[in-house]
C-alpha cells in the first residue's frame, strides 16, 4: 500500500520538476542565442566604442 501512494505523491513532483527544467533549459538557450542576434542598448553602447 505504502508503494502505491508513495507513486502517486512523487509522480506529479517529478513531472512538474522535469517540465519546469525543460522550460528553464529552453528559455537559457533562446535568451542566449537571440542576445547575440539582438544586443540590448547596453551592449550596443560597448560595442561603439
Amino acid at each position: 500500500m505504502f508503494a502505491v501512494v508513495w507513486t502517486f505523491w512523487i509522480a506529479p513532483a517529478l513531472v512538474i520538476g522535469t517540465i519546469g527544467l525543460l522550460v528553464a533549459i529552453i528559455g537559457g538557450y533562446l535568451y542566449f542565442v537571440t542576445s547575440k542576434q539582438y544586443p540590448s542598448r547596453k551592449q550596443r553602447k560597448q560595442q561603439q566604442l
